[in-house]
């Protein structure tokens, strides 16, 4: 490895003296015709400058010092416990074990330095923690948000780990981090999920290494595969009727196979030598650093959380690859919260051959005793030999013996010392740095935002490209949320101009997708509604220039399709002429779902009328027992002649064919009714069309009017971007503090009796100060006395009624009855507790008086509009 890096610095030295040799000749060249400059010379010389191209390295956002305040930082951060101390001893010493066993292979990865340049095992920055939110709990979500929430930063030394491995939170904190900052933070989020996850420490091909997406597939390009479900075939009937013969030249059918398979293998030839120039393409750009590139990605193991196969999460891109992906070209290592594992299989084949049994010493050799991995492939062989040796090693006391030292000399893995993992709601809603991120793929560009970032609500941007210079585009895909015309999806083909718009249930005409060409009325357009949101039960409106087709489900009527032709407008087409001057219908054509209440020969399949040609067709249902159905046909022809004489109906204004013909269908009188309804019925039909010529005016103008405004709908609970929330919150406050502030004011005054005595404006003497403060203790003293002369009376009234009424007793006692006893006993109890609680309000009084008095003087002498005046007093 070391000659290859010394390689590599010989070329770059040698590119940038080629370089520099360069600009010294142009530079003795410009020198050598300084003297003798013509204005061509000048112009040749602009030219040769302006095709000289200098790239000035942008200087990478990395997390430093500099970035992080550590005094704010937890002191677990800033330090290490005794456990982590001995921890870090462990580590260094088998660290010296393993590269005096393995001396050909790279240092391990244990303990970097943190954000505060202490050394920390990397076990113990691995902090589990499960997310509040329920899209967090999946690991695709998870491996989603990293992607979308943090930006990239290529390692400094791309053969080397990083010197340092920051904690979750600060990497949350600043969104910037190296693929070892990802995998931390990634495999945090999915051990608190559930998931038996591990960091792993590697090496990558160059485009996982720099995340560059350019050879691989967006994967919102790719169609899902259809599953083709078979139709069942009904068993042929005995009497059946027979097929038409088919007419059709054979020998014209195999012409045009052979066309469509020359077309088909000029297509495959055209993409495989397309494939074929890329793959040389690809060939002369060979990595020179192939194999060697560090980088750090996820393990999920399968067990937990249902996961049939281990597979692999890239953290940049968030996408899911097998374990035998030539990606992943080779592990040295890998671990979690528990314990570290060291790779001893050789991969040379990548990883392809690698068995991921972290309970297998063979092959992953364990830092610290007391893993809790199992052997996870074992075969019954080896399973009995097992057994024995576990019987052999029972009966064996100094193995046991041995078994107990090795158990006093596990250590434990100490608990992580990073902080618990937290995402605010609002960092959580943004996702992606500065509200943005963009992704280019191979031949398409996926743009992100954060929601309400956009005043029209875009949320993500897919342009696909026909090259892969990414200069023409084929199509756009734009996704939108929190629309109040509930639009989800816009798709637009630059090749066609076909443009196709998709809502979300709730939209006010209950539209679900329409596609158009033109927003102008009259155009080639297609309406899908959501028919459980319509009265009507529209599903589809298609419409051009000159025909409208419309498709029902659920309709009383059982009406399920209306095609309609127009003619040409007499007057010339405005904005309104659908409503002022509509267009004349030429030909409407119905027809009708079974009506089960109707027989067939009655219950109607296809209605046309022909306007023009004042002509109505009918067609009914067919039975199931036959194989013809009836047909009728009305001659429609105006009530009156041109004299004002009414026409008498004739059988030669009715046309049937009949299957089964009956005696009551054949009167004039049933056939004169059928085509009076028929009438009205043809009336009714060309209203409902106008109907929905405006309809379709209004939903054009509703569009439009809400693609100029795109408001965007905000939740209640969202209180910081809910106006109408924030007012509401706003005035309950500004109410509740002015309600406090007037009971505030409300509060007695004790000197405001006093000081109304006096002439307003005038500033207090002492001796008014002092006189003041007299009054009001006299006033005071005096409603206290009067307080205690009125629990007194009313203390005296109720002995005294007492008194009367005992004596009373004393003088009836022999001629009262046992209910006069009663009464008496419960007035004699009533009467003395209100005579003890006035006894004792009366004793409190007396006891607090006095203190109530001092406690006014005090206060009084410290109110601060008498406090200056009478400190000579005090």
């Amino acid at each position: 490895m070391e000659v290859l890096k010394e390689k590599v610095e010989e070329e770059e030295a040698a590119e940038r003296e080629a370089e520099a040799e360069k600009g010294e000749k142009m530079v003795r060249e410009v020198r050598k015709e300084e003297t003798t400059m013509t204005p061509e010379m000048l112009r040749e010389l602009e030219k040769k400058l302006s095709d000289i191209e200098i790239t000035v390295p942008e200087k990478p956002l990395v997390i430093t010092k500099d970035t992080i305040d550590i005094f704010k930082l937890p002191w677990s951060y800033r330090s290490n416990t005794p456990k982590e101390e001995h921890l870090l001893q462990v580590a260094d010493n088998f660290s010296r074990q393993y590269s005096h066993l393995c001396p050909d292979r790279v240092p391990l990865f244990l303990y970097p330095l943190n954000e505060c340049e202490v050394p920390k095992f990397v076990s113990t920055t691995i902090r589990p923690t499960l997310m509040p939110y329920p899209e967090l709990y999946n690991w695709d979500s998870c491996a989603q948000f990293v992607a979308d929430f943090l930006a990239m930063e290529p390692l400094s030394d791309p053969l080397k780990p990083p010197s340092h491995l920051y904690s979750p939170t600060t990497v949350l904190k600043h969104q910037r981090g190296n693929c070892f900052d990802f995998s931390t933070l990634l495999c945090s989020m999915l051990l608190g999920a559930g998931y038996d996850a591990y960091c792993i420490n590697g090496y990558g091909s160059q485009d996982l290494c720099l995340m560059d997406l350019t050879r691989e597939v967006c994967p919102l390009t790719m169609t899902p595969k259809k599953t083709v479900q078979e139709k069942e075939v009904a068993p042929p009937k005995k009497y059946a009727v027979k097929p038409p013969r088919d007419l059709t030249s054979r020998f014209e059918q195999e012409q045009e196979m052979k066309k469509q398979e020359e077309v088909k293998a000029e297509e495959e030839k055209r993409l495989r030598e397309e494939e074929e120039r890329l793959q040389e393409a690809e060939n002369a750009n060979i990595d020179p650093l192939h194999g060697l590139r560090v980088h750090s990605w996820v393990l999920v193991l399968s067990g937990k959380r249902e996961v049939p196969e281990s597979f692999f999460i890239d953290p940049f891109t968030a996408r899911s690859y097998s374990t035998q992906d030539n990606h992943f070209l080779g592990i040295e290592s890998l671990w979690n919260h528990k314990n570290y594992w060291v790779n001893m299989q050789d991969c040379w084949n990548c990883c392809k051959d690698l068995v991921f049994d972290l309970g297998d010493p063979v092959r992953w050799e364990y830092m610290l005793l007391g893993t809790d991995k199992p052997h996870l492939s074992m075969t019954e062989e080896e399973e009995d030999g097992l057994n024995d040796d576990e019987d052999v090693l029972n009966e064996d006391e100094d193995v046991e013996n041995l078994g107990k030292e090795e158990d006093d000399k596990s250590f434990d893995m100490p608990h992580s010392w990073v902080e618990q993992i937290e995402i605010s709601p609002e960092a959580f809603e943004t996702r992606c740095p500065n509200g943005k991120k963009v992704i280019q793929y191979k031949r398409a560009k996926l743009e992100k935002w954060a929601p309400y970032l956009n005043s029209n609500g875009l949320m993500c941007r897919l342009s696909t490209y026909e090259d892969l210079e990414c200069t023409k585009i084929l199509e756009i895909k734009e996704w939108y949320k929190n629309r109040e015309d509930m639009l989800e999806l816009k798709h637009i083909n630059k090749v066609t101009g076909l443009n196709i718009d998709y809502f979300k249930p709730g939209h006010p005409q209950a539209l679900r997708v329409h596609s158009y060409m033109s927003m102008q009325p009259e155009r080639d357009r297609i309406m899908e509604f959501y028919e459980t949101a319509r009265v009507d039960g529209l599903i589809k409106r298609e419409e051009t220039t000159k025909t409208m087709t419309e498709y029902y489900q659920g309709r009383p009527d059982f009406l399920s399709y209306r095609h309609v032709i127009f003619g040409p407008r007499v007057k010339k087409f405005t904005m309104n002429s659908a409503e002022s001057n509509p267009r004349p219908m030429v030909k409407i054509t119905e027809r009708f779902f079974r009506n089960p209440a109707k027989p067939a020969d009655e219950d109607v399949e296809e209605r046309v009328f022909l306007i023009l040609e004042e002509r109505i067709q009918l067609r009914y249902h067919c039975r199931e027992d036959h194989i013809t159905a009836s047909k009728r046909e009305f001659l429609r022809r105006t009530e009156v002649d041109s004299k004002g004489n009414k026409i008498i109906m004739t059988p030669e204004m009715c046309i049937s064919f009949e299957v089964e013909p009956m005696e009551h269908t054949k009167k004039l009188l049933y056939q004169y009714e059928t085509m009076i309804q028929l009438k009205n019925e043809e009336k009714l039909s060309r209203h409902q069309v106008w109907e929905s010529e405006l309809e379709v005016l209004e939903i054009l103008k509703l569009l439009e009017e809400e693609e100029e405004a795109h408001r965007l709908k905000i939740s209640i609970y969202d209180t910081k971007r809910n106006e109408k929330s924030k007012e509401y919150r706003e005035t309950m406050e500004r109410v509740m503090h002015e309600e406090h502030m007037r009971q505030v004011e409300a509060q007695l005054d004790y000197l405001a009796p006093f000081l109304a005595q006096l002439p307003p404006g005038e500033k207090l003497t002492r001796w008014q100060a002092m006189h003041l403060k007299d009054e009001c203790l006299s006033d005071f003293k005096q409603r206290l006395i009067d307080k205690a002369n009125l629990i007194q009376a009313r203390f005296e009234k109720e002995t005294q009624e007492l008194q009367k009424k005992q004596q009373w007793y004393q003088e009836n006692q022999v001629t009262l009855t046992a209910e006069d006893e009663d009464l008496y006993l419960s007035y004699c109890s009533q009467a003395m507790f209100r005579i003890r609680i006035l006894e004792q309000r009366l004793n409190r009084h007396k006891e607090l008086a006095p203190l109530k008095y001092l406690a006014l003087e005090e206060k009084l002498y410290k109110d601060p509009r008498l406090v200056e005046l009478l400190k000579v007093f005090a």
